[in-house]
């Protein structure tokens, strides 16, 4: 027992002074660590300044019941818990029996409030025994941050998130996901807590080991007036069509800002909510709207005119062995311009088909000069990346070259089609669509984002004014007329393409369908170019582009032009009126010369002569007659005036 008795205190005094250091640092590291405090991710805003997503602090609330001494504890308490019962709604007693029982158990971490605003937060920690701090008031607080969007289910998609999982994988959504990681996120601070058991953490200090640095904020290119005129438009045609989904976006035709975009899709309730950006990256067939793609490298190429007669049949042609079906019964020969005006998809197929079959790169190669084979590398995660078929590649065949030239056998997203629009409403120059205007800190520039050209000029002023003109009339008595409106011009493309019909004969029975309208609007000096797309709608209510997405366009234009106030420059306030001069120096010569003495005023403007004289304290009576000039006067010229005396004046 002896021998074994000093191997104890052979080992303890190992442990104690040999091994000490080491198995301090193992307790402490088990029972303090280090937290990461979040940092307040930056805002961000609208065009106007007007908040799109901002970080909410939030406070979690507790008390170490252990850590005052008696005379605080007994001297503050009834005062902390009658505090607190005005603020809970509870009664001051039974909160009093519960950090009572706390104190007797040991408890340094007793939950008390959680999920305070900022305000709330102060408001506690101001409280008697709080207000001593963490080692004299036993006060423990928690800071976590909630992101909010002011804005609610509007833009939500496309404003976004990012998002970190337990695992540490991130979730970047939208544009606070695009630049969290650069801008927004900031940086965390540390703050030491100790391990109060029962998987409880309690903070050391009062205050933070290292205070966090908030994010920088984001000013995007979103106007929220227009936002919400393109969400509710956007939002009463699905409802209305009981369609899938469906997306906006108006973009600024000489900035390329996206100054609204929305993208809503129906769940299993049948109510639309933001669910995918299906504007940025979902591509589709985009169908008809692609004609007008397919017509300019035509008339770019000089292959055909507006004017060359193109035969579209009775509404059924063969190419390769396929039927291309127009809707009707048909147009027979019509012009090139007619065909895009009606959207027949056998005139352009016939004229792609007839200039292009012996060389399908020549018009390849027109679409790639147009970059409508690329990403158009928006600052949003998750673009679309559209597919044109080229000779070799799987899905080319003698049908493609027709099947593209209206919008088959091809894939764009929305946006892509949309830059393409409003380059044509930019004189031919290609513009990059924009999200961002700058990253600031405060009102310090971080970063400020410019527009940025991806092609200068995508073609001939000719061919741009012969397009313009196709598509204004399009909407005056094309495909599009239902739309037209007296009141203000409006220039766009319809499209109707069909949707799911892989299995053709299970499309026949139930059909399905993607409405759209691209265009821009006013026609004379276009401001805004937009593009409507929805998929799906119910073919027992409509499904054409004129009929589905058409309204949603025009709507948009309307409200806009409406809300928007007209405002008419004057670029100079200086205009002098050699008459008006004239006068003026008369009747300035006349009031300095004259002061008590009857002047001479035949000649003069009666409204002059009027106030001059009463000026001079005299009565005047005016008989006027005519144009107002002063023909005639009572009294003559250089006789002294009496005070209060009456002068007669006949102007005539």
């Amino acid at each position: 027992m002896f021998v074994f008795a000093l191997a104890v205190v052979f080992k303890l005094c190992t442990i104690q002074f040999v091994d000490g250091d080491k198995y301090r640092a193992m307790a402490q590291k088990r029972t303090i660590k280090r937290f990461d405090i979040p940092a307040n991710r930056g805002n961000v805003y609208s065009a106007d300044g007007s908040l799109l997503a901002t970080s909410i602090p939030k406070y979690d609330i507790a008390i170490d019941a252990v850590t005052s001494t008696d005379k605080n504890f007994n001297k503050y308490i009834k005062p902390l818990c009658d505090s607190l019962a005005v603020f809970t709604g509870k009664t001051s007693s039974g909160i009093e029996k519960k950090i009572s029982k706390a104190r007797k158990t040991k408890n340094q971490y007793l939950l008390l409030l959680t999920n305070l605003s900022y305000s709330e937060f102060v408001r506690v920690r101001n409280f008697p025994l709080f207000k001593l701090g963490s080692i004299r008031g036993g006060f423990v607080y928690d800071q976590t941050t909630k992101r909010e969007h002011p804005l609610g289910g509007i833009a939500e998609r496309s404003i976004g998130y990012e998002r970190k999982d337990e695992n540490n994988y991130y979730t970047r959504v939208g544009i606070d996901g695009a630049f969290g990681k650069d801008y927004l996120r900031g940086t965390n601070g540390k703050r030491l807590k100790q391990k109060i058991g029962k998987g409880e953490w309690k903070p050391i200090q009062d205050v933070n080991e290292i205070e966090p640095k908030n994010g920088y904020d984001i000013y995007t290119t979103i106007d929220v007036n227009i936002q919400d005129i393109a969400h509710h438009s956007l939002l009463g045609q699905l409802e209305e069509y009981e369609a899938e989904h469906g997306c906006v976006v108006v973009m600024d035709v000489k900035t390329g800002e996206i100054k609204a975009i929305s993208n809503l899709g129906r769940n299993r309730e049948g109510k639309y909510y933001e669910r995918l950006n299906y504007a940025v990256g979902e591509s589709h067939e985009p169908g008809s709207t692609f004609k007008v793609m397919a017509m300019m490298a035509a008339l770019e190429d000089k292959v055909i005119d507006t004017s060359t007669v193109i035969d579209t049949k009775n509404g059924s042609k063969r190419f390769y062995g396929r039927t291309i079906y127009d809707s009707g019964a048909g147009h027979g020969k019509i012009s090139a311009a007619k065909a895009l005006e009606v959207s027949s998809n056998i005139g352009l197929a016939t004229i792609i088909d007839d200039n292009y079959k012996n060389n399908p790169e020549k018009f390849l190669k027109r679409l790639r000069q147009w970059r409508l084979n690329d990403t158009l590398g928006v600052s949003i995660i998750g673009e679309g990346i559209p597919d044109i078929p080229y000779p070799g590649a799987s899905n080319w065949s003698r049908n493609a070259l027709p099947s593209i030239s209206y919008g088959y056998n091809m894939r764009l997203t929305p946006l892509q089609t949309l830059a393409f629009y409003n380059a044509i409403a930019n004189n031919g120059q290609l513009i990059k669509p924009r999200f961002l205007r700058a990253v600031k800190e405060f009102d310090r520039n971080i970063e400020v984002f410019d527009k940025e050209v991806l092609v200068d000029k995508i073609c001939s002023d000719q061919t741009l004014s012969k397009i313009k003109d196709i598509l204004k009339n399009i909407v005056v008595r094309g495909t599009g007329k239902k739309l037209y409106s007296e009141t203000f011009s409006m220039a766009g493309k319809t499209g109707t393409a069909w949707a799911d019909y892989a299995d053709i004969e299970a499309w026949r029975k139930d059909r399905k369908y993607v409405s759209s309208f691209a265009g821009y609007f006013p026609v004379e000096n276009p401001k805004y170019s937009c593009i409507v797309v929805i998929h799906k709608p119910s073919t027992k209510v409509g499904f054409y582009g004129a009929d589905v997405s058409g309204p949603v366009f025009k709507r948009i234009a309307q409200k806009i032009y409406t809300d928007t106030p007209l405002i008419d420059e004057i670029q100079s306030v200086e205009y002098n009126n050699p008459q008006v001069v004239k006068d003026f120096e008369k009747f300035n010569s006349i009031s300095n010369t004259y002061k008590t003495i009857m002047p001479n005023l035949v000649g003069v403007a009666a409204m002059d002569a009027v106030a001059f004289l009463e000026n001079m304290d005299v009565k005047v009576n005016v008989k006027l007659r005519g144009s107002g000039v002063i023909k005639s006067q009572s009294i003559s010229k250089d006789i002294k005036l009496k005070s209060n005396q009456t002068v007669v004046l006949e102007a005539s």
